[in-house]
């Protein structure tokens, strides 16, 4: 479907032929676990509502995707300094006078909140050590047809900042965390800071956000033992559990034995429920590893495959009995690049049409240049239109040079 039809179909109203897939689930089988799940309602229940603002074909790649989700990177500061996200000798930052101000990051938010995007995300670097973050999100929140206000963040100082930030209208949270140990959580992020952390996605869940998102990228080796741990984080609580593959960037040192791929992650998480329902009041590894497949199909009912919108990055779970929810992000091993919807727009200014793609168009130049929204859409819908279809692929990706996750934006 090109452009020219998704916005006759969007200024109606009505979906696009894409909509059936709300009401389906992802059909391909990458696990026994995943193959046997069975199905719930709990997450997009019902196709999101049209902006108030007419939809533009500025937002409109060459394969009919609408993107109305913008991720704006603050800050390429960040007090961590987490090893999948920064090489261990720092990254070099750009001037403080060739980022983004305040006017100019609401003027080109504005622009495209008025073509139809709905959705904002605030990353970094760590957003919240931005002086005028507040200042931001109440900008933000008042711009006509923005319906979402999100901001991903390490939660080192959210826990101060958050009742502020949610009465200037930020009205959704994630919060990165890829550990529970306070050791290992200073060896992977090279800083202390863990029980602020925990504090912070405690007061979340007390200022009624829900779900409170909780991104763990996955490591073999590293914190791949800890994904119990994390599921039972959703127990109680109105907590979605994110668990990331391990992606390439420049300075991570990515490496594919690292990468803990979704089926394994899947089918750990199944077997650990399996164990649990077996009613093993203590449930250790060993033990886990002794379900055998027909155990795991005896028990899969209590873990529900969601409903995805075709937009989501996440495949949702919801386990039997727990508050909370658990997710998997397959950048890696299954893209989502056909329901891409996404934005970029880099702490200097520059665009971003791909997480991956190392293409960059300036909106900060032209904007000083003094011109007007027309070129400046222009030059936004000419990026969007060169959008390609798809990623290379996690082991090309790995040889192409794009800059480290922390300059891009979380």
């Amino acid at each position: 479907m090109r452009g020219g039809r998704v916005l006759d179909l969007l200024r109606r109203g009505l979906p696009s032929q894409k909509s059936n897939f709300w009401l389906t689930v992802d059909g391909q089988s990458c696990s026994r676990s995943m193959a046997s799940a069975t199905t719930c309602a709990v997450l997009s229940e019902l196709p999101p509502k049209v902006s108030d603002n007419l939809p533009s074909d500025m937002l409109v790649d060459s394969f009919g995707r609408f993107h109305n989700y913008l991720r704006i990177s603050l800050t390429e500061r960040c007090n961590l300094r987490c090893q999948y996200c920064m090489p261990a000798e720092g990254v070099e930052l750009t001037p403080k006078a060739e980022l983004l101000s305040h006017d100019e990051i609401i003027r080109l938010a504005n622009l495209f909140v008025t073509s139809g995007v709905d959705k904002i995300r605030l990353t970094g670097g760590e957003p919240t050590i931005r002086k005028d973050i507040e200042d931001i999100c109440s900008s933000l929140s008042n711009l006509k047809g923005l319906r979402t206000l999100a901001m991903t963040t390490n939660g080192i100082v959210l826990s101060k900042k958050l009742p502020r930030l949610k009465d200037c209208g930020l009205n959704a949270i994630n919060i990165s965390l890829d550990t529970l140990v306070p050791a290992k959580f200073e060896f992977m992020t090279r800083r202390k800071g863990h029980q602020m952390v925990m504090e912070s996605i405690n007061t979340a869940v007390e200022l009624g956000y829900n779900p409170v998102k909780i991104n763990c990228v996955v490591m073999r080796g590293l914190n791949d033992d800890e994904i119990y741990d994390f599921v039972e984080m959703t127990r109680e609580k109105p907590i979605n559990v994110r668990f990331i593959e391990f992606m390439p960037f420049d300075g991570n040192v990515w490496n594919v034995k690292k990468l803990v791929p979704y089926a394994e992650m899947l089918d750990r998480v199944v077997r650990y429920i399996s164990a649990r329902c077996l009613n093993h009041k203590l449930i250790n590894l060993s033990m886990i590893l002794t379900i055998n497949s027909s155990m795991q199909r005896q028990w899969f009912k209590n873990v529900e495959r969601c409903k995805d919108h075709p937009t989501d990055t996440a495949k949702n779970f919801k386990i039997k009995d727990y508050c909370g929810t658990i997710s998997f992000i397959t950048s890696m091993t299954e893209h989502f690049c056909a329901g891409c919807n996404r934005l970029r727009l880099l702490a200097d200014g520059n665009f971003k049409v791909c997480l991956f793609g190392p293409s960059e168009v300036s909106l900060r130049d032209p904007l000083r240049a003094g011109v007007d929204d027309l070129v400046l859409k222009e030059i936004i819908g000419a990026a969007v239109k060169r959008k390609k279809a798809a990623h290379a692929g996690m082991f090309d990706l790995a040889k192409t040079a794009n800059r480290p996750m922390i300059h891009i934006g979380g």
